[in-house]
């Protein structure tokens, strides 16, 4: 239902400190502030694609804890060399990894912003070895070595700013219900179920990758969306290849509510208050 190389593109987090959250994903990411219009600051990799808008919100009140929103933010490195340049960036900067696992089809490492915003810095393995078992791609949380990891730098090697190949691979959030976020998704973005029996969660992507888009319950199930305007994330970007299929979707999501139409794409909300942007 919707084109294979549709996939995410820019994340834009409403924060307290742009000053301060833009330095710190230049020195623990290696990304680049390469705009800043209007007060919001665009980063990514050196001579690669915006990844990331820090849109400043100061004396916005956070996220209530009990709420619908940014699960994480995953940042796609082109291989398992980067991903140990990555590693070392954030050992360096003295920056503390809330987690690292082995997800069968990627490699991830994980940590948190300091307004908490959650970040996923991954590497996938190839296609070819990925499994699927009863129609769904295999998938876990397996302990990742991170020894091994390290293993992939040369002697003496840096860790500079991240590739330019660099994207952002997926969006997870948090939502209230799966059966409607899915819905909203599934049928009416269009994207395809990957996973389904990994508990409390689902996932969906196009063009039969692991996944662009997670979905979980596991500390929001029933939760509100955060106050408007609160800390945190205010939208991501879902790129279609041309407008055509990106309206198509637009259309099918206007049978379930009021898609806003701008100058940049369409703006809809999901069942759990997660907006996106579809884009071409």
């Amino acid at each position: 239902m919707i084109p294979p190389d549709t996939a995410i593109g820019k994340v834009r987090l409403r924060v307290a400190d742009v000053d301060g959250l833009a330095a710190f994903y230049e020195r623990v990411l290696g990304l680049r502030a390469v705009d800043r219009e209007g007060g919001v600051v665009r980063l990514g990799p050196e001579g690669g694609e915006q990844l990331v808008e820090l849109e400043p919100a100061p004396g916005a009140p956070p996220a209530p804890g009990f709420s619908t929103g940014l699960f994480h933010v995953a940042v796609l490195v082109p291989d398992r060399a980067e991903l140990a340049r990555s590693l070392k960036r954030v050992a360096d900067a003295g920056w503390r990894l809330t987690g690292a696992s082995d997800h069968l089809v990627s490699e991830a490492l994980y940590l948190n912003d300091p307004e908490g915003n959650g970040i996923e810095i991954y590497r996938d393995r190839p296609r070819d070895q990925w499994e699927r078992d009863g129609g769904e791609l295999r998938m876990a949380t397996l302990p990742l070595d991170l020894q091994s990891i390290l293993g992939e730098l040369g002697p003496g090697e840096e860790a500079n700013g991240v590739a330019a190949g660099t994207t952002i691979g997926h969006v997870h959030l948090r939502v209230a219900d799966i059966p409607a976020a899915g819905s909203f998704y599934n049928d009416g973005v269009g994207l395809d179920v990957t996973v389904r029996s990994y508990p409390g969660a689902l996932f969906l992507s196009a063009g039969g990758y692991h996944h662009h888009l997670g979905l979980n319950t596991w500390q929001s199930e029933g939760a509100p969306p955060p106050p408007e305007g609160a800390l945190g994330l205010d939208r991501y970007e879902l790129v279609f290849p041309d407008e055509a299929s990106r309206d198509e979707a637009a259309d099918r999501l206007g049978e379930r509510g009021d898609p806003l139409r701008l100058d940049d794409g369409v703006l809809t909300t999901d069942p759990s208050g997660n907006r996106v942007l579809l884009t071409a």
